[in-house]
């Protein structure tokens, strides 16, 4: 729960201090959120909720919990706003009555179980950021539309061969490699439908077919798998803004999906990939993409979602809500608060 900082650019004015509370704080696509927004001059604290998790375990509702004094004693602390990541830290957040809150919702907490919590809770923030238009068909029109942004440095395209040397594919046999960059427990991903397309493509091509299941590695290594693979293969019941396809796109990875949160949108244009909205077009959607045998032209459509790009826009959510533009005196609050929240 370190705050983090990063040198302001020397043409920035903008400085205010920010509360985060999240489920996740080392999730990747949050840290790179929190470091370009710091670049922007955006002193950036965080409070995640108690407990452990991983990509197979969720928190308990007393995780949640037995995080809200924490909170609300941080909060006290003068910041300008309060950023509610995910659904279910949106109670908590409005449950301190000083603060604008902004809350961003990820996907799974608008389709799914958490979905009337935060339904419920949004008219009581003062901005919500939602993934894609879809999520704000749900939620109302009053939110606001920003996908999480991809680090186009970090995933770049690098030659096939070099990238499956790395991961260890290079095994000397000829066979397609399509990944599936979830772990099989995360229900929502739907392996069971991945696996089951990827057996018939297996069993309907002379090449062999086999289906890469990459999780828990580091997200520094996660570009040589999408560059390694042959295609990324999204089968999900449900999605926001899917980060793998984004980032697959930035590796020029073909990607073939079904139908779900942005992925139409993010894919429009970009060849060879596909979007299906049945199991007998994914079939033929990964067949002609492997068969294709071409990187793809996903990295010119990956760079409408690129970092600075998101975070730009994430910015102009924050000056909207705390009505400022001016220097606030964070670094003062920020050294007085020891640069940790315990």
């Amino acid at each position: 729960m370190a705050n983090k900082t990063a040198p302001v650019r020397p043409c920035a004015r903008l400085e205010m201090d920010v509360l985060t509370v999240t489920t996740n704080e080392d999730a990747p696509f949050l840290t790179q959120q929190v470091d370009a927004l710091e670049e922007r001059g955006v002193s950036v604290s965080t409070v995640s909720i108690a407990g452990a998790v991983d990509a197979d375990t969720d928190r308990s509702p007393t995780d949640y919990v037995r995080t809200v004094p924490r909170l609300l004693r941080e909060a006290r602390n003068g910041y300008d706003l309060l950023h509610a990541h995910y659904g279910l830290t949106a109670p908590m957040a409005l449950a301190q009555l000083r603060t604008p809150v902004v809350l961003s919702l990820w996907g799974s907490d608008v389709h799914g179980p958490v979905g009337p919590i935060s339904r419920l809770s949004a008219p009581f923030c003062d901005a919500v950021v939602v993934m894609s238009e879809e999520m704000r068909e749900v939620i109302g029109d009053g939110c606001t539309v920003i996908p999480d942004g991809v680090d186009l440095e970090t995933f770049r395209p690098e030659p096939q061969a070099r990238a499956r040397e790395r991961v260890g594919w290079d095994d000397g046999e000829d066979a397609y490699d399509v990944l599936f960059p979830y772990s099989p427990a995360r229900g929502v991903k739907n392996y069971p439908r991945a696996e089951r397309i990827v057996t018939v493509v297996d069993n309907l091509l002379e090449r062999s077919v086999r289906l890469r299941t990459v999780y828990g590695v580091d997200h520094d290594a996660v570009p040589d798998y999408m560059n390694a693979a042959d295609a990324l293969l999204l089968t999900s019941h449900s999605e926001g803004s899917p980060n793998s396809v984004k980032e697959a796109l930035a590796c020029n990875c073909p990607v073939v999906a079904v139908d779900v949160g942005d992925v139409r949108e993010r894919l429009a244009g970009v060849e060879p990939s596909r979007v299906a909205t049945s199991d007998e077009e994914l079939v033929r959607g990964l067949i002609d993409v492997l068969e294709r045998g071409e990187r793809s032209n996903g990295r010119e459509a990956a760079r409408e979602v690129s970092i600075d790009r998101t975070a730009d826009r994430m910015l102009g959510v924050y000056e909207r809500v705390a009505g400022k533009t001016v220097e606030t005196g964070s670094e003062k609050r920020r050294a007085q608060r020891g640069g940790r929240l315990e």
